[in-house]
């Protein structure tokens, strides 16, 4: 073959290859993400915390399992651990009847004892309540370790406005403590508690809205799994929208809003309200080219002790069948004031 005819034949040749074919994709970015290992699977509605060297991650019970336990020394590799409980207390039996599972715990440490708060629901129905167990550690090994029972802590069904599912604590600039829940409903509520048990410090009073979203003429618009955390001036509340737990077709994603004052109103980088389903995307699903890691939502949070933030969530692995995983990310906060995740 003559050399100007060959070239003009290698030119439609490449010409006839797809774009997508010539460029390949590129390698997978080194995050804490892409490097962890263990016993990552099944994990929904993820929290963090760290006693000593050791990181706990306390998540939704599968089966006969419930609340599921991870430890970790680097963040890296995550050993499965016992369950705290392997059957519901009697008030949760009485209480929610139908139920056999513990959803969504918070994890945080208070006036010397551990506080584990947890949800016991049915799918579909805003009869739930929150539970709260302690132990004065997280240390299996420990003599002292166990986890008691302390009781229910609120409780909604249907002629309440809210849904008494995914708890989380926080205690205020003030020293007061609250415990934010909600999903579906109308919304996010904030409750203030006594310091001393735990739960509401006035039993009659209205929760505080601090996070819904208006339904649309299609349908619902889902708002869950609040998490407050208090930086640089602000609380800032994080919150999934959408749906999760569909496997690979979860539209769950993340948003977070900011305010001066705890009980709101938290608003987006744009100043949109999420008592209006408003604030600013903070974990999205993996961009189209790639999709793997689907629907990131029910957020947890870690301030380490050398300062570093991280975020902690699930994620539906559509490379294997849509399986929740652990996922952790590495925080950094902009010259914006905003926090960016690196996931």
């Amino acid at each position: 073959m003559r050399r100007p005819t060959f070239i003009a034949w290698l030119a439609l040749a490449l010409l006839a290859i797809p774009a997508s074919a010539q460029q390949p994709s590129p390698p997978p970015r080194d995050t804490l993400n892409s490097r962890l290992t263990g016993d990552l699977t099944p994990t929904h509605d993820p929290v963090i915390i760290r006693q000593g060297d050791t990181y706990h991650i306390f998540s939704t019970g599968h089966g006969q399992r419930l609340i599921e336990t991870r430890t970790s020394a680097d963040l890296i590799h995550w050993t499965a651990g016992a369950p705290v409980f392997t059957a519901l207390p009697g008030w949760a039996k009485a209480a929610i009847p139908g139920s056999d599972g513990m959803w969504a715990p918070d994890i945080s440490y208070v006036n010397g004892r551990y506080r584990l708060y947890y949800s016991v629901s049915t799918f579909g129905s805003n009869r739930s309540a929150i539970g709260l167990a302690t132990s004065p550690t997280l240390d299996p090994d420990a003599p002292d370790y166990h986890w008691r029972d302390e009781g229910m802590v609120v409780m909604s069904d249907k002629s309440d406005d809210f849904n008494a599912i995914d708890p989380n604590f926080i205690i205020d600039r003030e020293g007061r403590h609250w415990l934010s829940l909600g999903s579906f409903w109308t919304g996010l509520k904030l409750f203030e508690l006594d310091p001393k048990s735990g739960k509401p410090k006035n039993p009659k009073a209205k929760p505080v809205a601090i996070a819904r979203r208006p339904a649309p003429a299609g349908g619902p618009a889902p708002v869950e799994a609040p998490f407050i955390i208090d930086h640089g001036g602000y609380y800032w509340l994080m919150a999934s929208y959408d749906y999760c737990c569909k496997g690979a077709a979860s539209t769950y994603y993340t948003v977070i809003g900011r305010s001066k004052a705890i009980t709101g109103p938290y608003l987006g980088k744009d100043g949109s309200s999420m008592l209006e389903g408003g604030g600013t995307i903070f974990l999205r699903a993996d961009l189209q080219e790639q999709q793997r890691f689907r629907g990131p939502g029910h957020a947890g949070w870690l301030h380490d002790m050398d300062g570093q933030d991280y975020v902690v969530y699930h994620a539906y692995d559509k490379q294997s069948n849509g399986a929740p995983t652990l996922r952790i990310a590495p925080v950094r906060w902009g010259a914006d004031g905003w926090p960016q995740a690196d996931y």
